[in-house]
């Protein structure tokens, strides 16, 4: 997950020490001005609120859930784990844009976030051509045991909405899911620590 995406929303920071147990009764609010969901603009924060604006409502009128398209990219490949995850109403199809995990590799699906169609084929990268930070991430998520999937489910309940991006982080040397979530007309971003990833 990019910078950008990450700085999407600081406005909820929940962390979890386990993805199953049931939402925290409190959350830790930091307060932060939304950025654009995709791409970046030129500062002007009117633009930046109406860029966000528009991505949320084409997100509202998609037919797949964040969940559907992780789970139509891991089908594609027996045993694939999601990494990555972000929905794009920028181009002129709503997608979503998913990063899998399997047989050492990275796989790039491009799905219809209208009907769920794979767009354009998919692209592989082999772990060794990405930076030491981004193979050391993937091989924790390789070696927990709960998913990508698992942290949006806990994210949308514990944000009362519908996750719009997730993925990896490593924030103070420790790995954590973040996920952000479309809560009325808020977004909330949500940190979630996985189970046996502390010190990975």
């Amino acid at each position: 997950m990019t910078t950008a995406k990450r700085r999407t929303s600081r406005l909820l920071a929940i962390a979890l020490p386990a993805l199953l147990l049931a939402p925290p009764a409190q959350a830790v609010v930091t307060a932060g001005t939304p950025t654009a969901l995709h791409g970046s603009t030129d500062g002007d924060a009117e633009a930046d609120r109406q860029a966000v604006s528009r991505e949320i409502e084409r997100f509202r009128s998609s037919s797949i859930s964040i969940s559907q398209a992780m789970a139509i990219a891991e089908a594609r490949h027996a045993g694939a784990t999601t990494a990555d995850v972000s929905f794009d109403g920028g181009s002129g199809v709503p997608v979503y844009r998913v990063k899998t995990l399997h047989n050492d590799r990275i796989w790039r699906h491009t799905i219809n976030a209208t009907t769920g169609e794979l767009i354009g084929g998919e692209a592989a990268l082999p772990l060794t051509e990405l930076d030491l930070d981004d193979r050391s991430n993937l091989a924790a998520l390789g070696a927990i045991r709960h998913r990508l999937a698992d942290a949006v489910h806990v994210a949308e309940r514990a944000a009362s909405g519908k996750a719009i991006s997730g993925g990896l982080v490593r924030e103070g040397g420790r790995l954590n899911f973040s996920i952000v979530v479309i809560s009325g007309d808020d977004l909330k971003e949500v940190i979630l620590e996985p189970p046996g990833a502390r010190g990975k």
